[in-house]
Order: C-alpha cells, then structure tokens, then sequence
C-alpha cells in the first residue's frame, strides 16, 4: 500500500472507526467473493453505520480516484456484487450497507401504506415490520431467506415467486451519482420533503424519521402494470426480462452504478386465506394448459406458480438438506447466521490443506440428517418427473381445487393435493433448497465437472415448448441439467455442470446454451442482473452510461469497461466488447 492510500485509509477510520475499515485479505474475503461467481482484491471494505457516514465515504472515494463498489448482503448469483478479476485501471473499495437497515413506514392511516427503506434494509427486516400492520413486502420467500436488501432487489431488478407484484421497481429512491465533471451529485427523488442544507444534514434527517411526506401521483412505488402483462400468455415476448426499458429508471436497474442511500416501495396486503397445491405430472403439456386457464380464466391472479423439474428436486433433497433443515427447524433468519459460519470456517481453516472444506463439512452432517419431507410429496416424486406448486388465495381457492379435480379426472398423466399448512411450508421449503443445491453439488463433484452454468431465462410468453430439452450435441457434454422457476411468469433458472472430458469450456458450453435459447425469442438473464456473466443490451448499457458517465461506480457490469470514463478494455469474455 502506497503512502497516499495509508492516508487514504486513516481518512476512512475517521469516518467510520477503525473497526468498520477492514484491509486484511482474510478478512475482506467474504465481502470479495461472490455467492455463486466472483472474486477480486479490495483495497479496503468499509462498513458505515449510518448514511451521513456513507455519504462521506462515497465522497472520499471519488475524490481520491477510487472505484466504489455498494454491497449489502451480498447475495447477487451473477458475480455484480464483488469485483471481477484484478485488471481495473483504479484501487476498489467495497461498501458495505447492512448496518443502515433503518424502515420508515408512511401513509399508515391509508388503505396504501408504504416503506421507506434505507441502504441495508433486508426484505426479512421488511417483512417482520409490515406483519404488525397486516402487510407483505414485494418478496416474502427466497430472497428474504437469505437476507438479501430491498435495495438491492431494486437496483438489481430482482423478480421473485409472487405472481400479482412483477419484478422489483420503484421511481421513488434518494442517491449519488458522479455527473459527466466528475462532480459528486446528491439527488431527492423520494417524494419526502428533507428540509434546506447539505446532503449530510438532510441525510441525517432521512436516517431519523424527520421528513414531511409528499405523495407525487406520476410515480410508480412498484411494478404496477405487471398483473396485466404476465395473463397475455399468447404475447411473443417475455412478461419480465432485467432489461425491459420499462423497468430502467434511476436506481431500478441501476446494478450499483450509483450509490442509492433510501427507497420508496408499496406495501401489500396479505391473503386472508391461502392454499397451496401441489401438482405432479409426466407430461408438461399438463402444465402449460394449467397456466393458461389460471392466467386467462380465473377470477383473479394466483399468488405463486413455482415449477420443479425431477432432477431438481433430487438435488435439492441432496445438496440442500442442511438449509432446508435449518430453515424448518430455526426459521430464515438464521439462516445467514449458517452463512457466516461457513465463510468463518474458510476465514480461519480455508487455507490448511489437512482439513476438509465447508462446504464438504456441510454436506457430511446434511447427510446424516433426516429427510423431513411429507410422505406425499415424496409420493409425487416416485410417480412424476414434473412439479407446479399452486398457491391461491381467499375466493381463488375453491376455485383452484374445482378446476384441478375436473382436469385430473380427465388427464391420468398426473394428479394434485391440497396441502396441509405443514406440507405447504415444506414444499416452499424444497423449491428454495433448489437455489444453492447446483454450487453444492458443483463442489461434491469437482472431480467430474469443469464448473457450473448457472442462466435466468426469461421465454416468450406463448412458448407452449418450454420443457423442450438442449439439443443432443449440447446436451452429451453437460451433467446435472436441472429446472426450476416461476412457471407462471415464464421465468426459469436452468442450471449445468459441465463434464470433465469436454472439450468445449465453461464459457463456450455458456454461450451455446443461450444461443438455442435466443433463437427462441427468449430474454436473459430475467431476474438477476447482468453481473459479470452477461453482456449488457445497448439500452442496459446507455442506462449505466447515463447515470454513471465517468463509470466511478461497480464498473465492468455487463461486461463492459472497467476503466474510468468507459474507455475500451476487453471484457471478461475474452473479446472487445466495449463498443457493444
């Protein structure tokens, strides 16, 4: 470390203490690496405590020329919330934002209460607050169990398992942003009034509360309209893609190119009654006329449509018992609690060769745990190869049950239960041990595999093929093809590993994948951001340009330039893509 970043680093420690800028390699490494993709070196990871300190620090950073990278839980699958390799033209801090997890609610005393919610603010903190007034959060599983921060949802476009609420949008958010002279900006759009003075004092207002409410009738708190996109099952284009120029506006989408310090969200009432219905079927034609009824014919949008392929589930079973376990028995929010010990266990005992890895330590005491799956759906997995967990609420129900017991009757090719509250609980529980079983398994079986190719598919709404396996040519080099997804938006996570012997790389295997899905019509990713492991489409990219025109912030997203003022660089592909 060179003596201008000695004094560089003394300045963070007077904003933030000591404590709170973190330089040692060891102990910066979970905040370097990535949940499925990335890592890169730090010069420091600093953890502010409130949003004045944030803003300082922001401040300090582009003064000094240095790259700001905002991190919250740190639970991005693209590889968008870590650095990407070493070859940035400037020294990289990190900032980490969960200890600002401060909500304001407003508008409590109608029928449409919001949330303010401040840089590190988790959807599971969200949740907790708005259960006590009877009210959801855009997301209630998934995300929310691992800890994942409503901004980061908003900024990434993050999608999620709830049929009526679309992907995660607000037009309503408080940031920074580095203007094309390279001056620091701080800008309101929050529709709250933060009172006269420097951003710092009217930060600090927002931080307690103190703030007149302004309710600006043009601007969208969430994805409005989606409940009119997702039934148009005959469109031949996706319900909800990452880049859809309708969901790009200031900190939506913005995937960290700014510094976003609060945003404004809807709030949502919860089901009175709700059941969940769990389907099995051979054939997955089953399926798409299920979807295509329920979307088109019913009296309202169900709550979920979630789908699991058979190998999905397996996976699941094996690879993510030991979540699912914890999740049953302790509730999510230990389940980052699980996290920070596996990313302890490697901080302390990583480096000596002796011992075995987490992960393998993980998955020893997941193996001797038992299966607490309900003999039903355990039934179902012995008889079908296809998976959809239906859940409707209040009128929907009855409704639900008298379509499902009519097509069955008519169709021997799969069946369905309503499912107790235990069984329901633990169905959701299986479908979201599917999102870390494919790097556990990835890792168990290191020896046969070249690596993982994890893709968000978003297809056309009227693609009645959407089981329609790889082709044969791509599929002979691929192990553990897995699927599972939001069935009825459309939005699928297909994961692979490929094999040992293949002579075609991960990235080549990648690209052939998504070539037979564009010609398609599909869209991807959908609903994880581009990260480091997509390119950005033209209008992503003029999105990042226009809020980020010196690339001060998470440069190299999309993977595009890395350099200051989006000079040409080659991209992680291999290839200059920077022109794209």
């Amino acid at each position: 470390m060179t003596a201008n970043y000695k004094d560089f680093i003394k300045e963070l420690t007077k904003i933030v203490g000591d404590k709170y800028v973190l330089t040692d390699p060891a102990a910066t490494k979970r905040y370097r690496t990535g949940f499925f993709f990335g890592l890169g070196d730090a010069l420091a990871v600093v953890r502010p405590d409130n949003l004045v300190e944030y803003f300082k620090v922001v401040k300090l950073c582009v003064k000094n020329n240095i790259i700001v990278l905002n991190q919250a839980q740190n639970t991005g699958v693209t590889g968008g919330s870590t650095p990407w390799g070493n070859d940035y033209d400037r020294p990289i801090v990190i900032i980490n934002t969960l200890r600002i997890d401060d909500i304001h609610l407003i508008n409590e005393d109608t029928d449409e209460p919001q949330a303010v919610c401040l840089a590190g603010s988790t959807l599971f903190k969200l949740e907790e607050k708005l259960n006590k007034i009877g009210r959801e959060p855009h997301s209630v599983i998934g995300s929310s169990c691992i800890g994942a921060s409503v901004v980061g949802g908003i900024c990434n476009n993050s999608g999620g398992t709830l049929v009526q609420r679309g992907p995660a949008y607000t037009e309503l958010a408080c940031y920074a942003r580095v203007n094309d002279e390279g001056e620091l900006e701080f800008i309101n759009n929050l529709g709250l009034d933060l009172g006269d003075g420097s951003p710092e004092e009217q930060l600090e207002r927002l931080e307690k509360g103190k703030f007149k409410v302004e309710n600006p009738q043009v601007k969208l708190a969430s994805s409005r309209d989606y409940k009119y996109k997702v039934v148009q099952v005959d469109a031949d284009t996706p319900s909800r893609y990452n880049s859809d120029p309708d969901r790009l506006k200031e900190a939506s989408g913005s995937a960290g190119h700014l510094a976003v310090f609060a945003v404004r969200v809807d709030t949502f009432a919860k089901a009175k009654r709700q059941q969940l219905f769990f389907i099995g079927t051979n054939n997955p034609d089953d399926l798409t006329a299920i979807r295509r009824k329920v979307l088109t014919e019913f009296d309202g949008l169900p709550m979920q449509g979630e789908y699991m392929g058979a190998s999905s589930f397996d996976d699941a079973v094996k690879y993510g018992k030991d979540v699912f376990w914890v999740l049953d028995k302790f509730g999510t929010k230990h389940l980052p609690k699980l996290y920070a010990l596996k990313d302890a266990y490697d901080r302390n005992f990583g480096r000596l060769p002796f011992l075995p890895a987490a992960e393998t330590v993980m998955q020893f005491y997941g193996d001797c745990l038992p299966n607490l799956l309900p003999p039903r759906i355990l039934d179902f997995r012995k008889k079908y190869q296809h998976y959809l967990i239906l859940t409707t609420a209040d009128d929907l129900i009855e409704q639900t049950d008298s379509y499902l017991k009519e097509y069955f009757k008519e169709h021997s090719t799969g069946d369905y239960f309503a499912a107790t509250p235990k069984e329901a609980k633990k169905a959701l529980l299986l479908r979201f041990s599917v999102g870390g079983s494919l790097a556990r398994s990835m890792h168990m079986l290191k020896n046969e595999t070249k690596g993982m190719i994890a893709l968000d598919i978003a297809l056309r709404r009227n693609d009645e093929q959407w089981a329609e396996p790889l082709p044969a040519e791509i599929l002979e080099h691929l192990t553990h093809v897995n699927s599972c997804g939001h069935f009825l938006c459309h939005v699928f996570h297909l994961d692979y590993l490929v094999k040992k012997d293949s002579p075609y790389s991960v990235e080549e295997m990648k690209e052939k994948i998504l070539e037979f899905y564009r010609n398609r019509g599909a869209q991807y990713p959908a609903e994880h951001n581009v990260g480091h492991l997509y390119h950005a489409q033209p209008n992503l990219e003029k999105h990042y340009r226009d809020l980020d025109p010196t690339n001060q912030f998470n440069p190299g997203v999309g993977k595009l330039s890395k350099y200051k003022n989006w000079a040409d660089t080659p991209c992680s592909c291999g290839h200059d893509c920077s022109k794209k």
